[in-house]
């Protein structure tokens, strides 16, 4: 009866420890910052990182709003749309983040992608945002004139992907699963705002990217033109040393 006691306590102290010990890595990740300098520099630190609340966060579509719940405890590939007219500077940093979270291998399900949009957005122009990113990213798998003609001028604002299009990217996989998107779109708070604005030191421009971690601390950014190579290799520094989230 006393060995089974024992075991029953040291079981009750193992859970307890698998529920505090990442939580505390996080907490020290963040306070020592050099511990990731030795292994990431290819972004910019956030120094000291800048956390954020669940209340930052609003989804911007019913999608969004529902799935929300996926984001604490899971590093986070941020980009931000500033600007309703942001065209292909904007799309080019979204699909690189599709395009990174593959990268992952086994660690993609310790990350989610968000997109927070700064301004307001028409839904049919959002509409086209999502489906832009759901499908685009065929057109660099075969790679071909043809294909980087068209990825050229999807990436304009103003370039429509119809149904017919649809079709022709999408092929012969099933057409719902193939439109559905990872995507949590986020409407931020001002304070959320306020808080890009001072990772950025004050100043958001388009097609900017951030990590944030698994407390919600924004961590790293990134300038337009980012490589998603680089931004792959520290993320995966991060998640090794982390081993959070």
């Amino acid at each position: 009866m006393i060995d089974q006691q024992k075991k029953n306590r040291l079981f009750i102290v193992g859970i307890f420890a698998l529920s505090i010990i990442p939580m505390v890595m996080a907490w020290t990740l963040s306070q020592n910052l050099e511990l990731l300098s030795k292994g990431t520099n290819n972004g910019q630190l956030v120094i000291p990182p800048i956390t954020t609340e669940p209340s930052d966060y609003q989804g911007f579509d019913e999608f969004s709003e529902s799935n929300k719940k996926e984001l604490p405890a899971h590093w986070l590939i941020v980009n931000v749309i500033t600007d309703v007219n942001c065209e292909a500077v904007c799309f080019e940093a979204i699909l690189k983040t599709k395009q990174i979270r593959l990268m992952l291998n086994k660690e993609l399900s310790r990350t989610r992608r968000v997109v927070m949009l700064l301004d307001s957005v028409p839904m049919a122009t959002a509409q086209q945002f999502w489906l832009k990113d759901s499908v685009m990213w065929r057109l660099r798998a075969s790679k071909s004139a043809e294909n980087d003609a068209l990825y050229s001028n999807l990436l304009q604002q103003s370039a429509v992907l119809d149904d017919a299009l649809i079709n022709r990217l999408v092929g012969q996989e099933n057409r719902e699963f193939a439109l559905n998107s990872d995507l949590i779109r986020i409407k931020p708070s001002a304070a959320m705002i306020a808080k890009l604005k001072q990772a950025s030191n004050g100043q958001l421009t388009d097609g900017m990217l951030f990590l944030f971690d698994p407390l919600g601390n924004i961590m790293m950014r990134y300038e337009p033109g980012f490589d998603p190579y680089k931004v792959k290799n520290d993320l995966m520094h991060l998640l090794k040393i982390s081993q959070i989230g």
